[in-house]
This record gives C-alpha cells, sequence and structure tokens, in this order.
C-alpha cells in the first residue's frame, strides 16, 4: 500500500499543475469563462453540461453558493467538447515547458501508469467523477496520455476519499477543516479557494471542537485516528489500480515518478497566480 501511495503521490503534481497553470487559465477565458469558472466547468466538462448540483455534488467541498455563481450561465458560453479541449492543449503546453517531453523514462511510466489506469476503469461503479473520465478517449501524444492517466488515478482516489468521508460522517466543510488542522496546506489558500464564509468556519470548527476532534486549531489526538483511519482507507481504496501492476512494476513506477514531479515542481507550474 505505501508503494502504490508513492507512486501516486510522486506522479500527482503532473495531473495537479493544470489547476494552476496560465496555459489553461488563458485558453479558458478565451473561451469566455472568467474567475472560478474555468476550474469548474474543466474538471466537470467530462459529464457534459454539468449542473452547479453535480458539481457541489462530486468535488464535495466547496461552498455550494461559490459553485451555483461560477457555474452559472458558463454553459452558455462554451460547451463541454470546446472546455475539455481547452484543458488538454494546457496540459500539454504546460507539461512540455517543464520539459516532460524529453526526459529519458517517459515511454516506461506512460505504460505502467496507462495499466494503472486501465484497471481502475474495470472497477468504476460508485465513482462518479472518475467515471466520467474514464470515457474520455485516451490521447494520442505520450505527454497527454501520462497527464490523462493520471487525471483518472487522481479521481479514482479522489471518489474514494469521498466515499470514506461520507461514510465516517464528514460534510465537506468538515472534511477540509481537519485538512487545514494538519498543516499541510495553509488555512489562508484553503479558506479563499472553496469560498466558505468565516462564520460558518467558524461554527463548523467549533462542533469539531465539541466531537472532540480538534484542540483549538490543531487536530486531537482523537481527530488523529480519524484522520489516519480516513487516509488509510481511501489508501486501500485506490490498491485496485496499482495492484494490476504487481509488486516489481509498481515499485517501478514509484520509483520512476519522482523526476516527473520534480520537473513539474521546479518548473513553477504549481504557483499560485
Amino acid at each position: 500500500m505505501k508503494t502504490a501511495r508513492a507512486a501516486w503521490r510522486g506522479l500527482e503534481p503532473v495531473h495537479g499543475m493544470i489547476y494552476f497553470v496560465p496555459e489553461a487559465r488563458r485558453r479558458y477565458k478565451d473561451l469566455g469563462l472568467s474567475g472560478r469558472a474555468g476550474y469548474f466547468t474543466s474538471r466537470s466538462a467530462a459529464f457534459g453540461r454539468a449542473s452547479a448540483e453535480l458539481v457541489i455534488s462530486t468535488f464535495y467541498n466547496f461552498n455550494p453558493a461559490f459553485v451555483r455563481q461560477a457555474v452559472d450561465g458558463a454553459w452558455e458560453a462554451t460547451t463541454p467538447q470546446q472546455v475539455l479541449d481547452a484543458r488538454y492543449a494546457g496540459a500539454g503546453e504546460a507539461l512540455r515547458r517543464a520539459g516532460i517531453h524529453e526526459l529519458p523514462e517517459l515511454a516506461e511510466v506512460v505504460a505502467l501508469t496507462r495499466r494503472a489506469a486501465e484497471a481502475a476503469c474495470e472497477q468504476a461503479q460508485g465513482r462518479p467523477l472518475f467515471a466520467a473520465h474514464a470515457a474520455l478517449p485516451w490521447p494520442e501524444e505520450p505527454v497527454l496520455q501520462l497527464w490523462h492517466a493520471q487525471t483518472l488515478l487522481r479521481e479514482f482516489r479522489g471518489d474514494g476519499h469521498v466515499a470514506c468521508l461520507l461514510s465516517e460522517g464528514v460534510g465537506g466543510l468538515e472534511a477540509l477543516i481537519l485538512h487545514a488542522a494538519t498543516g499541510e496546506v495553509p488555512v489562508d489558500f484553503l479558506k479563499a479557494s472553496r469560498a466558505w464564509p468565516e462564520e460558518e468556519w467558524g461554527g463548523t470548527q467549533e462542533r469539531l471542537r465539541e466531537r472532540g476532534l480538534l484542540d483549538g486549531d490543531s487536530l486531537s489526538s482523537e481527530g488523529l485516528i480519524l484522520r489516519r483511519h480516513i487516509e488509510d482507507r481511501t489508501d486501500r481504496l485506490a490498491l485496485p489500480a496499482y495492484a494490476a501492476l504487481g509488486d516489481s512494476d509498481c515499485e517501478r513506477l514509484a520509483e520512476l515518478a519522482s523526476p516527473f514531479g520534480r520537473a513539474v515542481v521546479e518548473a513553477g507550474l504549481l504557483k499560485l497566480g
């Protein structure tokens, strides 16, 4: 399980950069999508003309009012296919800027990651956001094949994570606050990007203290146990994809992943702004 997680984490920047790079934002703007409409429509475009309610449900931890405002009118300005095309074009341009296409192990990493992603496609039940992306055609360019494969693995894992949160009775804002309490991501970034009103954030934080999951602004011992349980369960639910590789190929993917993720980080593709 640790090897599978290492393989996923090592390559996650290859997918995650799409939410930050100017190459994608510029293309969304050209389609008439302003503000966060580009993010919500591009990630949900695999559904077709996704409603705000569908985005709220599957993305899980965003303020619903923020989503409705961002999505309102978006599909009058453009089409899902145009948004998908813009997303893939932006991803390819950004990854080439990072030099991903020049890394000598690209073909091997693509082959291993695609095998894992295709194994995940055999178990799409109960994973709606993943299933929508799994129905998209595979790109022909190797760099985009890698991005698509890692996107599938990310959404496969993400849908499993939402299932874990639901089973533990942890709502979207509660999950966000518990994440913030780990210190792994700046609180100000989480507040700004998910757009929850300060009053709701504070009220939910207090309820988590009453449940014994927070000690001040930090996780309590009980909160740490719950977070660890959710993360471990998420890892287990993501295993079917990586199990298809077998131990040796999964270890090989984990070994090869780091230079790809590092290239993305060093090129500044994850920087805000």
